[in-house]
């Protein structure tokens, strides 16, 4: 039996792994000058998490450990906390670690805290979210994305087949199917060309066909649209932006075709809310039943409701304000302009000079002249509603109208 393909490809170099070059010329920095600190990777499975840690830890050939916070015990913690005392500083890879649970983070916090562990948290789950702040605020924290298309194509061209003993061509259409196919899963991508190869005859050519015969219906359905999926949603989410009911319907039936219904759902989504938003808010109730319909009743009677709803997001009145304006507050927030909150905003302030707190419901239309956004932000302006739909147009008018109010002087 043969070490699966993903494993025996598996990256054993920095200069080996796909993509996120940024994130991969820190870690390189930091391990040739031995200045590792502990840290979280965090994306998607398939996208070399394990594989990054794997190599840092091939920098600390004795002294790295293992710990699954979903199964390992806190017995397990301690034996390896043990080892520091022979090591003095140890390299630990904790997979899963949005999973720790309270008693061991104590347990291990402060061993992080004084440099005796080096830790590693790999996690599918966005860390700022999932993992307690007592770890964030020990690690530095970074994402690992996917990597695009064509890198993966050429690495998956690159891999050495000889060892399954065939004489075997895989086609540059093959590479290029599987490259689209793995949705930037390059381990799924390995396994595809392994299964291919796996059921090839000794002397043969892996082409299109023995692309259709072997590989499982889910891992093929996405090459049924002739083109990159992900340009096909593109096009699809443009044309109903661009309220072109015909092109939208023809990507909408190449997106059928594909089979791919829970990202083809996902995508109508986030474009009811991107693109349609406040000149039609009750569009997105709609598109939520059409799309808890078409997931509910499957293929082939999804294609009605989705359909429809499209149809109708394409007619209705558009407004990206709401989108534009939330895009200006991350903007801001990612600058690190996140100044102290009003003191009369805060439950149970420990400031001396809290001013008092006006509760909005004692006050005639509820609203009140009181100071919403932190001192240095006062005066700025995220939201500019859109006149051009009759709908967002009131909400302009009474938006204006509660800001007037909101800042009145005295």
């Amino acid at each position: 039996m043969h070490k699966p393909l993903a494993d025996f490809v598996r990256p054993k170099t920095f200069d080996e792994v796909l993509g996120n070059k940024r994130v991969i010329d820190i870690l390189k920095k930091l391990v040739k000058d031995n200045q590792m600190i502990s840290l979280i990777l965090y994306g998607p499975t398939g996208v070399g998490k394990t594989t990054l840690a794997d190599i840092v830890a091939s920098y600390f050939p004795l002294n790295h450990f293992r710990f699954n916070a979903s199964t390992d015990s806190k017995a397990v913690l301690k034996q390896i906390v043990e080892s520091v005392k022979l090591y003095n500083n140890v390299l630990l890879i904790v997979d899963e670690i949005h999973r720790m649970n309270r008693d061991i983070q104590d347990y291990l916090l402060p061993y992080v805290e004084k440099g005796n562990i080096t830790m590693i948290g790999l996690t599918t789950e966005n860390p700022y979210i999932s993992v307690n702040p007592a770890v964030r605020s020990r690690v530095s924290i970074f994402k690992i994305i996917r990597p695009g298309g064509l890198e993966i194509e050429t690495f998956l061209k690159n891999i050495d087949l000889s060892r399954y003993g065939k004489d075997i061509t895989v086609t540059d259409e093959v590479y290029n199917k599987l490259s689209i196919a793995c949705n930037g899963e390059v381990r799924t991508a390995i396994n595809m060309l392994e299964l291919l190869v796996l059921t090839a005859d000794k002397n043969s050519i892996i082409d299109n066909d023995s692309l259709e015969k072997n590989l499982p219906e889910a891992s093929k359905s996405t090459f049924k649209t002739g083109d990159n999926y992900y340009d096909v949603l593109s096009a699809f989410h443009k044309s109903v932006r661009g309220s072109a009911v015909n092109a939208a319907l023809h990507y909408l039936a190449r997106l059928l075709a594909a089979g791919d219904l829970k990202s083809l759902v996902r995508r109508i989504r986030a474009i009811v809310y991107e693109d349609i938003g406040l000149a039609n808010p009750m569009m997105g109730v709609k598109v939520d039943a059409a799309c808890n319909t078409a997931l509910a009743v499957g293929m082939p009677e999804a294609r009605n409701a989705l359909s429809a709803i499209t149809i109708e997001m394409c007619i209705s009145p558009k407004s990206n304000s709401a989108h534009i304006a939330i895009e200006k507050a991350l903007a801001d927030v990612n600058k690190g302009l996140t100044y102290q909150v009003p003191s009369h905003l805060i439950n149970n302030p420990t400031f001396d000079d809290k001013k008092p707190y006006k509760y909005a419901h004692d006050y005639e239309g509820h609203i009140v002249s009181q100071q919403y956004l932190p001192d240095k932000l006062v005066g700025t302006v995220y939201y500019h509603p859109q006149e051009h739909t009759k709908l967002e147009k009131i909400f302009s008018e009474e938006y204006k109208k509660n800001q007037k109010l909101i800042n009145k002087k005295g």
